[in-house]
């Protein structure tokens, strides 16, 4: 098994590390009993967002890698519409695929079960069911995606084993894993897609970023997408010389509880920001970034409305403050910054991440003081380049480095952390990764 996730793409470390996760998983499958059907298996990965910060749901772009950790899933068909799903080593979860399925409030049943009442709305089929087990090595609220990777993974079960790509209903709103991407997102805020109503989603306002490199990164390289919709700008080839050291804070950057309102709060700066906008100038644009490509003088004309007397003069700061860092992630600092990686400008490069890393300390305002040591100690250590990613409001910190430094560069980067955050040293986490790639399965499921 290691040899063919090898060939998936994976590097050969990665690959024995899931091959044990898979060999685990399947043996708590069979050990269910259930029906006899064949068994399948799926590899979903989370993901780094090495630029990017608030952009896709507001239309902007995003440079994205896969990681090399993710879930790890064998299932198998039922004979029913039950659902029956379990992590490795903990209790089972059962429900019934169906529209008015009342999803759990907190903690990862949400997820699978959002999937499932969503599927159920847009679909009204004779569904059939699955016996499912995961495992995960991906660090648990860690900016990471993985709960994304659990929607992500949950999906392509039911739709694969339902075959609902040959649905007329599918093919209307679903063409391409673009638009598969732009759905998941979709499930996950809320929001119709396409022919397919929306729902109630998981409660958080965000875009399809995540399910965008979960389910069309490559492996070796970083990959550019615009969204609002979903589409692609561009392969870059990762330096073979380099590796991803990821610092995960221990300050947990859930989507779900206290964390929410937070993040959601970014996400409707931006939306206040478009809504000025269609005020002032009549016009209709789907998305902020769709607003400042409408013409050349959109930028200046924006600022002029968000400065402008009508407003209050908090009001109109946070909104500036918001707007200009969508300005500046998006269209500044991506485009070059993957240019300039392209080229081999790596001073270059890390220059753009610093400003990325400053504008999300200055302007979103989603930093804590452990991502904003994170970044700014690898650095100091020597990293290429080194930003906060994700969410935000605790979560991780990537840093590019030499692959042979990349073990020195962890244990100094992860003990002069502790030292100086001892309060969640026990729950943070350092790892090493190269572009890895989207998700697959070992067993023919298509999607």
């Amino acid at each position: 098994m290691a040899d063919r996730l090898v060939v998936a793409g994976l590097s050969r470390p990665a690959a024995e590390a899931k091959a044990e996760l898979f060999c685990r998983c399947l043996k708590a499958l069979g050990e269910t009993g259930g029906s006899a059907g064949s068994v399948h298996t799926l590899y979903v990965p989370g993901r780094i967002e090495v630029l990017g910060k608030h952009t896709d749901y507001a239309g902007g772009r995003s440079l994205l890698a896969a990681v090399e950790r993710g879930f790890c899933v064998a299932a198998r068909a039922r004979n029913d519409d039950r659902v029956w799903i379990a992590p490795l080593d903990t209790q089972a979860v059962g429900f019934a695929i169906s529209s008015n399925l009342s999803a759990s409030s907190g903690g990862w049943p949400n997820y699978p079960m959002t999937v499932a009442r969503r599927l159920a709305r847009n679909f009204p089929i004779e569904w059939r069911g699955a016996d499912v087990v995961f495992g995960s090595d991906l660090p648990a609220a860690a900016g990471m995606s993985s709960s994304s990777a659990l929607v992500t993974a949950s999906f392509l079960v039911l739709s694969s084993l339902n075959k609902l790509y040959r649905l007329d209903a599918y093919r209307g709103s679903i063409t391409s894993k673009e638009d598969l991407a732009g759905y998941l997102g979709a499930i996950e805020n809320g929001q119709s897609f396409g022919l397919l109503a929306g729902d109630r989603g998981v409660g958080t306002f965000g875009g399809s970023e995540d399910h965008t490199a979960m389910l069309c990164c490559r492996p070796g390289a970083l990959v550019q997408y615009a969204f609002c919709p979903v589409r692609g700008e561009g392969n870059i080839e990762f330096p073979d010389t380099f590796v991803l050291v990821v610092g995960c804070s221990g300050v947990r950057a859930e989507k779900t509880g206290s964390a929410m309102a937070k993040y959601n709060r970014v996400s409707a700066l931006a939306r206040d920001v478009l809504e000025a906008w269609r005020e002032a100038t009549g016009r209709s644009d789907p998305s902020l970034g769709a607003a400042l490509a409408s013409s050349v003088e959109a930028l200046r004309r924006l600022r002029e409305i968000l400065r402008s007397d009508s407003i209050p003069s908090e009001r109109s700061r946070e909104l500036v403050r918001r707007s200009e860092q969508f300005q500046a992630e998006s269209n500044e600092i991506i485009p070059v910054a993957g240019e300039a990686l392209s080229r081999g400008d790596l001073a270059e490069f890390g220059r753009l991440v610093d400003r990325s890393q400053e504008l999300a300390e200055t302007h979103l305002g989603n930093q804590v003081p452990n991502t904003v040591f994170l970044a700014r100690s690898a650095r100091e250590l020597g990293a290429v380049a080194a930003s906060a990613f994700g969410a935000g409001f605790g979560g991780a910190v990537w840093a590019m480095v030499p692959v042979k430094e990349s073990q020195r560069f962890l244990t100094q980067w992860a003990r002069r952390y502790r030292q100086a955050f001892g309060d969640v040293a026990g729950e943070s986490t350092f790892l090493l990764t190269r572009p890895g790639p989207a998700a697959f399965s070992l067993t023919g499921l298509e999607w």
